[in-house]
């Protein structure tokens, strides 16, 4: 068969893409905006690529068209799909018809974290030998592509709350039907096609729905969203985790001493529950623990390269998952201790002239705030370490002005902030400075930024690049800068 994707380099699609060419398909796309990593990892796996929504990409006709959720009526390449009468479908239904049918999905949905956590549940299945498919929004570091079919029934995917496609408003992860469920974490976000948190609640509510009742649904203790979700009913055992900086009460700003920190959970059969306290305040090093329903406590000490409680939580997250699925707590923790994360989530890019570069996807203030503070906490024991945020307010989100009263703070752990002003983009950049409780400064092109970071930036800082998208190239033309010793 001959499947042609539109959209093929978004996360999801690409990934889509990798699953059907694995089946033995002949697989092509198009999309308008082709880079890498994506589009690089499409390319090695010999999936042709066609640049923009031209028709003719499309003779002679494919046997099925996979329609991005990026795709509208008017585009070039839909409206021909329509008149021509192609057979079509979203990437959801494909994913559901062809590859999840039979499996024990595992599912990883939340506004926050969903990759990073995917990745590391994916990742402790395969160190336990259980060789399981998986589907996931970026480029992965411990695995040779972002998706595969995998050799048993267990299938790990992201479960993303986007809409399907333009025929179908759904979210995507209503079509998946998993039997182990992570809930991470629910903000509002996605305001191009969500008015309220409560039409995402609603669909969360949908994908609570479709869990079976020997399921298991994972989810923090103090997420008051989350738990609204689960108030309008709920069918299947949950377990809860939380960051707890005293028994019962939710964890504050992070501390250089906040060494006996715990995470707890709580389970509906009894007290039962998985705990770790941290050893380093970043969550570099970590004892965790599980504590069965007879009170008998087994424990683990983890050591990693990841910053961040946020990352602390998605690691106990995906220990649950993993346990729920027969994976012993020594061997999760082995296998996060190797776990490398994925491309675009704080990737250390290189180090030139002592300034140390990073590329982060986040896009949202909360993302912005957790993965400031991860690095913080690592920076606060090098002396005379800046810590750089660069950020481009790219999402929709971003640029309807939605987050534009928690943007500043979201920047304080940082030393400098620099943000790129974009045309279309609703934020007022100037606003946000004013209310910046650091010094924050706005510029509108890409190699204004590079400029002035080559000129300014000394031995010891640490650049944050923050998009979700390529951001002009800045990553390569600020390293290429700093190496030349461009003022």
């Amino acid at each position: 068969m001959h499947i042609h994707i539109l959209g093929i380099c978004g996360t999801f699609m690409g990934s889509l893409a990798v699953l059907a060419k694995e089946l033995g398909h002949t697989v092509s796309g198009s999309d308008a905006n082709v880079y890498p990593p994506m589009s690089t990892q499409l390319e090695e796996q010999g999936i042709r690529l066609c640049e923009g929504f031209d028709p003719a990409h499309l003779h002679p006709h494919p046997d099925l068209v996979v329609v991005g959720n990026a795709m509208s009526r008017g585009n070039p390449a839909v409206e021909y799909v329509l008149n021509q009468g192609l057979a079509y479908c979203s990437g959801p239904e494909w994913l559901s018809r062809y590859v999840l049918q039979g499996k024990w999905v595992l599912a990883v949905a939340g506004t926050h974290g969903k990759t990073t956590t995917s990745a590391m549940l994916a990742w402790i299945l395969e160190c336990a030998g259980m060789q399981p498919g998986y589907l996931i929004g970026g480029v992965l570091k411990n695995f040779p592509v972002s998706a595969r079919l995998g050799g048993t029934d267990f299938f790990v995917v992201e479960a993303d709350e986007y809409d399907s496609a333009f025929f179908d408003k759904r979210s995507k992860f209503v079509h998946y039907r998993p039997r182990t469920l992570i809930l991470n974490n629910l903000e509002y976000d996605h305001a191009d096609i969500f008015p309220d948190l409560a039409s995402i609640q609603r669909q969360f509510h949908h994908l609570v729905r479709t869990v079976p009742g020997d399921g298991l649904i994972i989810r923090p203790r103090f997420d008051e969203a989350l738990a609204q979700v689960l108030e309008q009913g709920c069918w299947t055992p949950t377990q809860s985790f939380a960051l707890l900086d005293g028994p019962g009460v939710p964890a504050g700003p992070v501390q250089p001493d906040a060494a006996d920190t715990r995470y707890d959970s709580d389970t509906s059969t009894g007290p039962s529950g998985w705990g770790v306290r941290l050893l380093q305040a970043d969550g570099g090093l970590c004892e965790i623990s599980k504590t069965s329903h007879l009170g008998e406590t087994v424990s683990a000490r983890l050591q990693w390269s990841l910053t961040g409680r946020h990352n602390v939580g998605n690691a106990v997250a995906a220990i649950a998952a993993a346990h729920h699925v027969g994976v012993d707590l020594s061997v999760a923790c082995d296998a996060l201790g190797r776990f490398a994360s994925v491309k675009r989530r704080m990737e250390f890019l290189g180090e030139v002239r002592g300034i140390h570069v990073y590329d982060d996807f986040a896009h949202h203030p909360t993302a912005i705030e957790t993965t400031l503070d991860g690095i913080r906490q690592r920076l606060n024991d090098i002396p005379g370490s800046r810590l750089v945020a660069v950020i481009e307010p790219r999402s929709a989100t971003m640029k309807m002005g939605v987050h534009q009263s928690c943007l500043a703070a979201s920047c304080r752990a940082a030393d400098l902030c620099l943000w790129m002003s974009g045309a279309g983009n609703g934020l007022n950049i100037e606003g946000i400075i004013a209310e910046s409780p650091v010094p924050a400064l706005n510029f509108n092109s890409v190699d204004d930024i590079v400029a002035y970071l080559s000129r300014h930036c000394r031995t010891g800082d640490h650049i944050v690049i923050m998009s979700n998208g390529g951001f002009g190239g800045i990553h390569g033309k600020l390293l290429t800068a700093l190496g030349r010793g461009e003022s």
